[in-house]
């Protein structure tokens, strides 16, 4: 009878302010809506930096007939200097780091140019002589690569050594840029649900302060009176928890895992369904907590009133 009563309150309280639940409904569906894509977005982010990290090459760029940086003399590398560098990569002293390399030639290194660069007009005035040479090295161990950099930046015929881990650092370094630009919107809008959930209830406390003051009359204590105002922005909260979660799932289900893994194929690994069926509890979670507490501030601030 104590809970049905209690029960029976909260939803009054909700009828009666459908305006203000609506509104709470939304603001909490689109904050928690972005604290989820944020969290698969440092999912996300986590899952590329061990894909591509472990498949990061060294790149020993030769000396082209144009080049004057590094080593270079405006001079190509000879078979001799490209020997010499083949050679350390042998060596007992580089070959335990180095799991596979393989040699791009100036006919490999246009093709793959031209491959990369077809719509651009540049394209057709580049020759396969203008283009590096190169070492691609796969290490066993990617964080080792200043190894190779030390021993081979210095040799005869070598124009750069480059640790494609840098240009990756770069790329992360965006999509965190991104992560952290939806957090602090998730956490702005969370800010403004707490502050409309207090209001709401104080809306609600105060539409019904006769009611209020015979309870007070007849003996009731606090508890007994805010658990149902406290109820009503939990319930709210939870509807626009559970829209978010929905909606997460379908932004995997349909964006990521439809159109972005069929426009990216197997370039790299991709978050999944299940990485957001781990979201939804966690969104469930932060809005009845916000909720509840910003509710039971609130109540308690009035009825000290």
């Amino acid at each position: 009878m104590r809970l049905g009563l209690i029960l029976g309150e909260a939803g009054s309280g909700l009828r009666r302010n459908v305006s203000m639940v609506i509104s709470v409904i939304l603001v909490t569906f689109i904050s928690l809506t972005f604290v989820g894509a944020a969290i698969l977005l440092q999912m996300q982010i986590g899952q590329m930096k061990g894909y591509w990290y472990d498949r990061a090459q060294v790149a020993v760029y030769m000396c082209t007939d144009v080049d004057n940086t590094g080593n270079c003399t405006q001079a190509a590398a000879t078979e001799a200097q490209i020997g010499n560098v083949e050679a350390q990569l042998n060596s007992p002293t580089l070959a335990p780091f180095i799991e596979k390399y393989e040699f791009e030639t100036h006919d490999q290194a246009y093709a793959n140019f031209q491959e990369q660069f077809a719509d651009n007009p540049i394209a057709a005035f580049v020759t396969p002589g203008d283009l590096n040479e190169s070492f691609r090295v796969n290490l066993v161990d990617p964080t080792n690569a200043d190894v190779l950099i030390e021993s081979l930046s210095g040799s005869a015929g070598v124009q750069a050594v480059e640790d494609q881990r840098g240009l990756l650092d770069q790329i992360f370094s965006i999509l965190n840029a991104a992560s952290y630009t939806a957090i602090g919107v998730a956490a702005l809008m969370l800010v403004a649900a707490v502050l409309l959930i207090a209001t709401t209830i104080r809306l609600s406390a105060f539409s019904r302060r006769r009611e209020l003051g015979i309870m007070r009359l007849v003996g009731a204590s606090n508890r007994f009176i805010q658990t149902p105002f406290i109820l009503e922005g939990v319930f709210a909260s939870l509807i626009g928890s559970l829209m978010a979660g929905a909606a997460i799932l379908a932004i995997v289900k349909f964006f990521v895992q439809g159109y972005l893994s069929k426009t990216l194929g197997a370039t790299t690994t991709l978050v999944g369904v299940s990485d957001a069926v781990v979201v939804v509890p966690i969104l469930i979670v932060v809005g009845a907590a916000l909720a509840a507490a910003s509710a039971s501030v609130a109540i308690s601030r009035y009825l000290k009133v």
